[in-house]
């Protein structure tokens, strides 16, 4: 499909630029001119426009959308069909700027645990709102899920989706199997039929691969992927990861079970298991619960135990105590000494605590500076972050990327995360873009000099070919592919087209033949063909009198020949024409290139020739006048 950039869809949506380009449609980034906001518009392939089923589908999508309000759910705005200019047939959604989960996924490999479920429980908010609704998405995948600058993650693209409110796109008769293989449950596609199920597998496979890093199952084809996914089980995280907690590993294992009856029955029983989990693992919630570290009873019974041991002042009177007194005494003295014992141990382990807190902090690790990600913002970005934290000593380093746009950070060395101490560096590689190389004009060079000129770019000098030319030279340089002022990468392949001069062939004479003849085959031979026409006393008329160049010699192809054509004799005899009406006699002079004077005589309506002059059977040229009487 052709970039429609520029154009103005439904005399409301400006089209600005094309973001993204699918098997369905293309989106673009615009501007709704009523409203005068940012939107994204969705507009279907015109081939595909024609087909009454995939308009279906295309509208499907839109109400599939708007049937949601969910804040992780694309909002669609509106829909139609383009009345002026282009065809076309449109959605218009909410733009959102920033990236899908696929590129999350290529730029940091597999998630921090807490971070995976962070993603997982706003997707299964979002499709819990579906399935309360009935409506299955069936195409869940990291290239549906986006995440905008500022951290919100929004689920797109229900183009597949199905329910009670919206219809079905397919139906388990169907041949054809719609979804991306990677993500499909084993029964979309053994009998091509889906439910919210199918959505809890997509998305545990998701999970899958935001915790691995990397998809459970790989193949050369689709068709292999397709079938492991309906023959194997998906490994356990574990066996991949010995981190991940068990609980989470037998949910991940539940929820890509091959029998659908042992998954979660939808996304929302799916996001409650999730959010137990993560409330067991939350770090901020265990560190506030001091009673999973400190007994807290010994240090309530110290507390009474210093209270009794006030000293009291004792009267001076000397008291007798009887042995039983003593006995008594001896055993609280030794209780005492036991839970003094165990307090100064309390008190002991408090003191190391908080000696090996104060060392962290001031002295150790925990005195060292935090460093925020800046991976995928500009060096503004990153200056305006790391400042204020104190880290003024940056190291920028540029490298090339196709991937990744020029100004953009493609990492930091610490790492988003890392720490680094104060006053120390931090390094920031910048992306240069794409490494592309713009080469000269070879042309007018000769071999030699082309490939001198190559070999001073990282290009590779390629193959050398040779053709005519009319206007290079024989042995100089006509072209190279690819073409001068072409940005090309790196070690690209430079082709160079040499002239072999110009091409010659052997031109027939056409003397003696038709002109007509002579017209088309040279014509047709790719000559430049110029006729002229002159009087021949001897030569019939429409027959070449004579030929330039002369015929039977070798020319350049594409030159000019010029042919002069006989118009025959310049005389003609005064045929009898009286007794003719006016019409037919002056039609028959005329004929042979005579000019015809008429006077007339009488009243009569029919008019005949009565007199003609010069006489009959007069020897006169081409063009001379004849006056006829008629009455």
């Amino acid at each position: 499909m052709s970039d429609l950039s520029g154009e103005l869809i439904d005399n409301r949506y400006q089209l600005i630029r094309q973001v993204a380009n699918g098997g369905m449609a293309s989106i673009y980034e615009a501007i709704d001119t009523r409203l005068d906001r940012k939107v994204a518009v969705k507009i279907m392939h015109p081939h595909l426009a024609q087909d009454d089923a995939f308009v279906s589908r295309f509208i499907r999508e839109a109400k599939a959308a708007a049937a949601l309000s969910h804040p992780n759910i694309v909002a669609v705005q509106d829909q139609g069909w383009n009345q002026n200019g282009v065809p076309a047939v449109f959605l218009v959604m909410e733009l959102i700027e920033g990236d899908t989960l696929r590129e999350y996924l290529n730029e940091r490999g597999r998630f921090e645990i807490k971070d995976a479920l962070n993603f997982l429980v706003p997707i299964l908010s979002a499709l819990s709102a579906a399935h309360s609704l009935g409506i299955v998405h069936r195409d869940v995948k990291p290239e549906n899920i986006l995440i905008s600058k500022e951290g919100r993650i929004k689920i797109a693209d229900f183009g597949l989706a199905r329910g009670e409110l919206i219809g079905s796109t397919m139906t388990a008769e169907s041949s054809v199997i719609l979804g991306s293989v990677s993500y499909l449950s084993p029964e979309q596609v053994q009998r091509g039929v889906a439910d919210a199920r199918s959505d809890v597998y997509a998305v545990g496979i998701v999970a899958f691969e935001m915790l691995t890093g990397e998809k459970p199952f790989i193949g050369d084809t689709p068709i292999q992927i397709a079938y492991m996914h309906v023959n194997q089980d998906i490994p356990s995280l574990r066996s991949k990861r010995k981190e991940i907690p068990q609980a989470l590993d037998e949910l991940i294992s539940r929820a890509t079970n091959r029998d659908p009856d042992q998954r979660p029955r939808n996304a929302g029983e799916f996001l409650s298991a999730i959010e137990i989990i993560q409330g067991e693992m939350d770090p901020k919630k265990n560190q506030l619960k001091l009673d999973l570290d400190l007994p807290v009873e010994p240090i309530r019974e110290k507390s009474r135990t210093k209270q009794k041991e006030l000293p009291v002042p004792e009267p001076t009177i000397e008291i007798k105590e009887t042995t039983k007194e003593l006995r008594r005494r001896d055993e609280k003295k030794r209780r005492t000494s036991k839970r003094v014992r165990r307090n100064r141990k309390v008190a002991l382990v408090l003191a190391i605590a908080l000696g090996i807190g104060a060392w962290y902090t001031l002295v150790g690790p925990g005195s060292r500076i935090v460093v925020p990600s800046t991976v995928g913002g500009s060096y503004d970005e990153a200056l305006g972050a790391l400042t204020p934290l104190g880290l003024t000593n940056i190291i920028v380093e540029k490298r090339f990327s196709e991937d990744i746009p020029a100004g953009t950070i493609i990492q930091s060395s610490p790492p988003g995360g890392g720490r680094v101490d104060t006053g120390g560096s931090v390094t920031l590689i910048i992306s240069k873009g794409a490494e592309r190389y713009t080469f000269t004009s070879l042309v007018g060079l000769t071999p030699e000099a082309a490939a001198a000129t190559i070999s001073k770019y990282p290009l590779t000098v390629g193959s050398t070919t040779e053709i005519f030319s009319n206007k290079i030279p024989k042995g100089f340089v006509v072209s190279s592919d690819p073409v001068a002022g072409t940005k090309v990468k790196r070690d690209s392949i430079v082709n160079i087209i040499v002239s072999k001069g110009i091409e010659t062939i052997l031109l027939p004479s056409y003397v003696g033949k038709s002109g007509e003849q002579g017209l088309n085959e040279l014509t047709d031979a790719g000559f430049n063909v110029e006729t002229s026409y002159a009087f021949d006393e001897n030569v019939l008329a429409g027959t070449v009198v004579s030929q330039l160049p002369a015929g039977n010699t070798n020319v350049p192809k594409k030159s000019k020949v010029a042919l002069v054509v006989s118009k025959g004799t310049q005389f003609v005899y005064i045929p009898n024409v009286f007794s003719l009406d006016e019409t037919l006699a002056t039609k028959t002079l005329k004929d042979l290139e005579l000019k015809v004077v008429v006077k007339k005589l009488g009243i009569k309506k029919l008019k005949k020739v009565t007199n003609i002059s010069p006489k009959v059977g007069t020897k006169v040229t081409r063009g001379s006048t004849v006056t006829i009487t008629v009455g």
